[in-house]
């Protein structure tokens, strides 16, 4: 259930799923996807993260 949740929190942002549609067609940098969402590079990196401890991608793989 714990998992469950997690993954529910990470999808509940605007701009988590925006991220993770920009990423479905094409691989871009952290300064790229700081540019698109127009956040500063530390709320982007926060935002990745959270994704990544969902299971939904691997940083620097």
């Amino acid at each position: 259930m714990k998992e469950f949740i997690k993954v529910m929190k990470a999808l509940s942002d605007p701009a988590r799923v925006r991220i993770l549609k920009m990423l479905q067609h094409k691989t871009m940098c952290v300064c790229e996807i700081q540019t698109v969402l127009d956040k500063a590079q530390s709320t982007t990196s926060k935002h990745l993260k959270i994704l990544e401890d969902a299971g939904y991608m691997q940083i620097g793989a």
